[in-house]
């Protein structure tokens, strides 16, 4: 984001964008490790775009890898421009432009001269890509779905982790239904029975997590934007591409 501001320890947020300047940058000391980042984001939205694309599942995986080969070895993300939008858009519009020219070469393209940049388990892949919806859904929106799901498992992870270093894995495992299944999923009573606390304290404990949730949901978003005036749209696109 433009407007990044100091934490209380004085050192800047790591944002989406900022991990992106570092992959594109071969002499940042962070440049593996923010590639890394990026391609475990968004490995299966590219396998779901690839494979929607008419790619049959070994010719996806080696398609796959190769794109996020090239990120490394060819200028790719210096291009992507903050100003201009999304870095998702930027990432499917670049991907697609990378599969039209690969229908033009040999479909088994080795995987960055042997070497992998990115782990995926064919069987996971295909495993999560038979799960998607079949119906009518155009390789691009079914990138936009994946990306949804993956960061809104990003951000499930990123709240669980919370509890955990907090000691409070155990009531998070408890209150997480109401992220999984809705607020009228949550049985306070049983809850506060399992845990030692009052049904009281449940109804505040789960306010606290889904405003919690909603938080690391924004800063997720914002991360990936440069103007924060855009967050809601995104968030509605999120939704949208779920829906």
């Amino acid at each position: 984001m433009s407007d990044e501001r100091p934490r209380a320890d004085g050192r800047f947020p790591t944002t989406r964008w900022s991990r992106v300047a570092a992959a594109a940058d071969p002499g940042s000391p962070d440049s593996r490790e923010a590639l890394e980042e990026l391609c475990a984001t968004y490995w299966f939205p590219v396998y779901a775009l690839v494979r929607r694309k008419g790619f049959d599942p070994d010719a996806a995986l080696d398609l796959a890898q190769d794109y996020f080969a090239r990120l490394l070895e060819k200028p790719v993300l210096a291009a992507a421009d903050r100003h201009k939008g999304r870095f998702r858009a930027f990432l499917l519009a670049d991907c697609t432009f990378f599969l039209a020219n690969a229908r033009d070469r040999d479909r088994r393209i080795k995987r960055g001269g042997g070497r992998r940049f990115v782990a995926i388990d064919a069987t996971d892949a295909e495993g999560r890509y038979g799960a998607e919806p079949s119906h009518e859904l155009t390789p691009e929106r079914l990138f936009e779905r994946t990306w949804a799901l993956t960061l809104l498992a990003g951000v499930f992870d990123a709240l669980r982790d919370e509890f955990e270093s907090d000691g409070k894995l155990a009531a998070f495992d408890e209150l997480k239904v109401v992220l999984e299944e809705g607020r009228g999923a949550v049985r306070y009573a049983e809850i506060a029975g399992r845990l030692g606390m009052s049904k009281g304290a449940v109804k505040v404990a789960v306010h606290r997590l889904r405003k919690r949730y909603r938080d690391l949901l924004r800063e997720r978003i914002a991360a990936t934007l440069d103007d924060p005036a855009e967050v809601d749209d995104e968030i509605r696109a999120l939704f949208d591409a779920l829906g």
